[in-house]
């Protein structure tokens, strides 16, 4: 209430600059999620189901919302990643194993980033060995030359390139009645591949990367208690942006692509992005390219920072963007070995992505709900997190959901083994 007051106290232009000052780390977490993995199993849900799987990003959303409001608030208040906290909390020898698994779910994911960049420039005609390595350089010199504040600057402008999947789907004229038809009355079906996708959906949406990287980001921005609303705020509008990104690709594509007669033949995003030039014509499928060449940049960059951030974390390593190599060198390290190996692996021919994919996003979510746990834990401890522990609703809430992924995980780990 303190500060809720002292919130309102303040003038509204004054409010409105803090604002500026605070955002970032919810909105940028939240459009790094929309990467080659995700757009790719977007654009499969729309081929494949068309509208059916929209309900889904509903309940998907809350959910979103509830997890990365309850990193946001550890990260303003204690000034530490969620790495350090977990140590702190349950030792050395936990983290450390869990630190194996996210090293290994998020270097699959890199992988997958590049071959992202090599897919999408490849409807360009501009072939992997040139692509890759570019931006392999470009995504590097960014962080390891860069400041917090400017490497956030050029990720913020990056999400606005989102824009691109809200244009495609306007431009392919979606019938809008029935879209929204499809999210009041869902057709529900259990049928087994109907079932995976919607696992694929949330898997994708929610990733543990993004718990560790927005604490992180938080506790290096040194955002205050006393600005925590609009942290909050920032949070929040980047879990409605993802959805309503997923959302759009997820018309387009079931616009367009979808006919009733069984899986259609697309494996990927760029497959997609290719699928749309002969029947939505070649702007909606420049735009479907370029706003995965953006995202797969956009995550290039995030993605081997945050497992830098989580890992040196967790063995109580300087970490940051604002400190020099001399202050920090496990950190610039291992960011530009995640960079260049993942960047490498891309470059041999056969490279067998798909299961790459597959085995980092199965790593995913069996990872998830122990992180959630974790985080149900120290939010609740008084002598952590003071005055701001988590209401009872959230953690009836937090604690449905964790139950579920989990059912969910088990469902995805069987099945993709089968």
């Amino acid at each position: 209430m303190r500060i809720i007051e002292t919130i309102k106290s303040r003038p509204a232009v004054q409010r409105f600059i803090i604002f500026l000052s605070v955002i970032g780390p919810g909105i940028i977490t939240a459009n790094v999620d929309n990467d080659a993995g995700g757009i790719t199993t977007y654009s499969l849900a729309g081929a494949n189901f068309k509208y059916a799987i929209l309900w889904t990003l509903v309940p998907i959303m809350v959910a979103l919302i509830i997890v990365q409001e309850m990193c946001n608030r550890m990260g303003v208040i204690t000034g530490k990643g969620l790495s350090d906290l977990i140590r702190e909390k349950f030792g050395v020898k936990i983290t450390f194993y869990l630190m194996i698994l996210i090293l290994m779910t998020n270097f699959g994911n890199i992988i997958s980033e590049f071959a992202g960049i090599a897919a999408s420039l490849e409807l360009f005609g501009i072939s992997k060995y040139i692509s890759v390595p570019a931006g392999a350089c470009i995504v590097w010199y960014l962080v390891v030359k860069g400041t917090y504040k400017s490497v956030e600057k050029v990720f913020l402008f990056a999400c606005v390139f989102y824009i691109s999947y809200i244009v495609s789907g306007v431009q392919v004229q979606s019938p809008w009645g029935e879209i929204t038809r499809s999210i009041i009355f869902p057709e529900l079906s259990f049928k087994y591949e109907y079932l995976l996708c919607c696992v694929g959906v949330i898997g994708t949406t929610i990733a543990p990367w993004m718990q560790f990287y927005q604490q992180a980001s938080v506790a290096e921005k040194g955002i205050k208690a006393d600005n925590y609303h609009y942290s909050r705020i920032d949070t929040i509008v980047g879990c409605i942006v993802v959805n309503v990104i997923a959302f759009f690709i997820i018309v387009v594509c079931g616009t367009v692509l979808y006919t009733g007669q069984g899986a259609q033949p697309i494996q990927t995003a760029a497959d997609a992005a290719r699928a749309l030039r002969p029947l939505a014509g070649k702007y909606s499928s420049f735009l479907f390219a370029f706003g995965l060449l953006n995202a797969s940049l956009f995550a290039a960059s995030i993605l081997p920072l945050s497992t830098a951030y989580t890992v040196c974390e967790s063995f109580g390593w300087e970490t940051g963007v604002d400190k020099n190599f001399n202050e920090a060198p496990q950190f610039y390290i291992l960011y530009t070995l995640l960079i260049f190996i993942g960047a490498g692996v891309i470059l041999f021919p056969d490279t067998p992505l798909i299961t790459i994919m597959m085995v980092s996003q199965v790593i995913n979510g069996l990872v998830l709900p122990f992180i959630l746990v974790f985080m149900l834990i120290i939010i609740n401890d008084r002598k952590i997190m003071r005055e701001y522990t988590n209401s009872r609703l959230a953690n009836v809430l937090t604690i449905i959901f964790t139950i579920a992924i989990s059912i969910l995980s088990i469902t995805l780990a069987v099945a993709s083994f089968l």
